[in-house]
């Protein structure tokens, strides 16, 4: 329901309104058609609202927060966002995404009385629906729901509404005595018709509330400003919070004590960098410093392969301290921000790694980029009761070529922004509840469309925590399988999607979990036959390896047959019992060294035959890999410099025997540190566990 006129709705949804927000009520409505997206224009009713609530900061200095009520409006939405992050405001849209029939009987029950002042839609005829109180129009607009289907609190426009008397009002009501109609468009589908308002006067409520009573808060009473003010301003000199500006950077901008190591998958449309700072125990003494080196790196990167920071679909964040993770913020807001990614910010995950353990430095990242700027963002910076909102510079999802990543999600709850304490088995759940409502805006669901689900856990759960979130996520994607079905557009996958459990220190606000899907929302096609898989992976031997039956149990996969394939290989303790000709007794510190390596060597051997058998039995190739990561655990007590030497040597050698891989550039894998992973939650035992992502052009 548009209220271009009059007060917005303040239903049940802000019964659990964080107690910090000071907000004002303001009049104003966004009617222009434009793009969705909003650039700064001179003149616009945006700039006009910005100088507005420059003024209401100046008269109360405590309010914090714009309220707004968008539904479904990406462009209302997008331009109120606009404002309060260039004024440092909170935009608050708690009707966001929220069921419209259920909203329009809230409103009714409420006692908002509202007039249709607008009416353009098929089934709304200006002679007899003009001036119409909504409850009159109720059941009608339901029908038109079903027979055209309208929006029934009018977010496409279909009408707009004046407000003459509602629980706010607490005073007088609106008394309309003259008006005008006038028939803007005569249609004869969906006529266009519009009523101006000529004359009215207010009528005095019963019980009215004194003045001097009807606090806005505790602090700022109606008494201290005038009932209504006129503002005039020009945007032109109004001061805004300045972004950071980024210096144009160089090699030369890089400490030269610094060293650099760099992966990078060697497909050209849509590839990962990773980039993080080697043997830094002696140069690396502070996160920020450290996060600012490799920001810069990679910049430096993506400009060599014709790219910027708007050509980054996904960043994975990795630090070694959670507690300075808003320095680290500080540091990334000065390279990726909206100003400098016009499609979009990228979406994010970040987790703490035991970094400065494997001899790393205080901040890793890992990008995924593609060499098209066609991709689809999800920003929501209101605050709402849809999903956690992403006031900073990532956003909820980002949709290129049919692949949907989605950012890290905590058990945040949406409307306070705070993590409950009921345990890690309700953050599982409202974590994945928070993934299926970003999944649902691009018709789709996680139960059907997952093709990969990590699961990030803190250290600090129990083998009880570990073994309720388990039966949790059973518990929560088999009921939004049973909601979903029928009601998603998209195909659902052939196979179930991966789930890998990743054991990490710490996690954003101290959540216990946080949740990574990655969902495929284009069709299924193309099914390749048993026969042509069999005689792909029987021609492959490397390393005396040969095809055995217990091999499958070591991978999961989930693909769209001729199009993308994922893939987790685990290698536990008791793999490497059987690929190795010692015992299997990686865990014993004293072990020597020569043994060490050779079993390090073993299992890089290993992992990589089986990624080359996923390869070859789905028709993709080596240079068809976005992302190869291997994850390794500190029990395994090497650190990164000597994991990588010896997967380097191990990847040369495969090229070497296969002539399958180009192995003379940088490598194209990239190792990263964690306490442990696995299939299951209750066994994060994993030694090694390669995450594997291979996509056709």
């Amino acid at each position: 329901m548009h209220n271009v006129w009059g007060f917005p709705y303040f239903g049940d949804e802000f019964k659990d309104l964080p107690g910090h927000f000071h907000f004002v009520i303001c009049y104003f409505g966004l009617v222009r058609h434009q793009g969705l997206n909003y650039n700064r224009t001179p003149g616009d009713e945006v700039e006009d609202m910005l100088i507005l609530l420059k003024e209401v900061k100046r008269r109360i200095p405590s309010v914090s927060a714009v309220s707004s009520g968008a539904i479904a409006s990406d462009y209302q939405r997008l331009r109120v966002e606009s404002v309060c992050s260039r004024l440092g405001l909170v935009s608050l849209a708690y009707l966001w995404k929220q069921d419209q029939s259920s909203l329009l009987q809230q409103m009714i029950r409420s006692g908002i009385i509202a007039i249709t002042v607008k009416v353009a839609a098929i089934g709304l005829n200006p002679s007899k629906h003009l001036g119409k109180e909504i409850t009159q129009l109720e059941s009608h607009l339901h029908e038109l729901k079903k027979l055209y289907g309208i929006n029934v609190c009018g977010e496409g426009g279909e009408y707009e509404t004046l407000t003459l008397d509602c629980p706010l009002f607490k005073n007088a009501r609106i008394v309309l005595d003259k008006f005008e109609v006038f028939l803007h468009s005569p249609d004869q589908i969906a006529p266009v018709g519009v009523l101006h308002p000529l004359e009215y006067h207010l009528e005095k409520k019963m019980g009215s509330v004194p003045a001097n009573d009807s606090a806005i808060n505790n602090k700022v009473t109606m008494g201290e400003f005038d009932l209504v003010c006129e503002v005039l301003g020009d945007c032109q000199n109004i001061c805004e919070p300045q972004c950071p500006k980024s210096d144009v950077i160089s090699d030369c901008s890089l400490d030269t004590k610094q060293e650099f190591h760099i992966s990078k998958s060697k497909k050209n449309d849509t590839f990962s960098i990773a980039c993080w700072l080697q043997d830094a125990s002696e140069t690396s003494a502070d996160l920020q410093v450290d996060m600012e080196a490799v920001l810069t790196k990679l910049e430096l990167l993506l400009g060599k392969f014709s790219c910027s920071w708007e050509n980054v679909l996904y960043i994975h964040l990795y630090i070694a301290e959670m507690n300075e993770f808003a320095r680290a913020n500080e540091a990334y807001v000065k390279f990726i921000r909206q100003e400098n990614c016009r499609f979009g910010v990228p979406s994010r995950s970040t987790i703490e790694l035991p970094l400065s353990q494997v001899g790393l430095g205080k901040a890793c990242i890992e990008v995924l980029v593609s060499s098209d700027l066609t991709k689809n963002v999800l920003h929501v910076q209101s605050i709402s009761c849809w999903a956690p909102s992403c006031i900073g510079p990532y956003s909820q999802a980002t949709l290129h070529h049919d692949v949907l990543y989605m950012a890290g999600q905590l058990g945040l709850d949406p409307p306070t922004m705070l993590i409950g304490d009921e345990g890690p088995a309700s953050e599982l759940k409202q974590a994945l509840e928070s993934c299926e409502a970003v999944a649902n805006c691009f018709n789709c669901s996680i139960s059907l469309s997952a093709l990969f689900l990590i699961i990030y856990c803190s250290k600090s759960l129990n083998s009880s925590d570990r073994n309720s979130i388990e039966n949790q996520k059973n518990v929560c994607l088999m009921q939004m399988k049973l909601r979903s079905d029928g009601q998603s557009r998209s195909m659902p996958l052939a196979s179930d999607p991966i789930v890998l459990y990743v054991l990490v220190p710490d996690l954003p606000k101290r959540a216990l979990v946080e949740v990574k899907p990655m969902l495929y929302t284009g069709e299924n096609v193309k099914i390749l036959t048993e026969v042509a898989k069999q005689e792909s992976y029987t021609r492959q031997a490397y390393w005396g390896f040969q095809h055995e039956s217990w091999h499958n149990d070591c991978c999961q996969e989930c693909m769209v047959p001729g199009r993308l394939v994922t893939a987790v290989i685990s290698v536990s303790k008791e793999v490497v019992a059987k690929i190795c000709s010692l015992s299997a007794s990686v865990y014993n510190e004293s072990d020597c060294e020569p043994d060490r390596e050779h079993q390090i060597a073993r299992m890089a051997e290993f992992c990589i035959y089986l990624v080359d058998k996923v390869l070859l039995e789905n028709d993709f190739s080596w240079d068809d890999i976005v992302t190869l990561k291997i994850y390794f655990a500190t029990t395994l007590h090497t650190s990164h410099g000597k994991l990588l030497t010896i997967f380097t040597r191990v990847f040369d050698e495969f090229g070497q025997m296969s002539m399958r891989i180009d192995t003379d550039k940088e490598p194209i894998f990239n190792l990263v540190p964690v306490l442990g992973a696995g299939r299951s939650a209750a066994s994060m035992d994993d030694i090694l566990t390669c995450e594997l992502y291979a996509k056709k052009s």
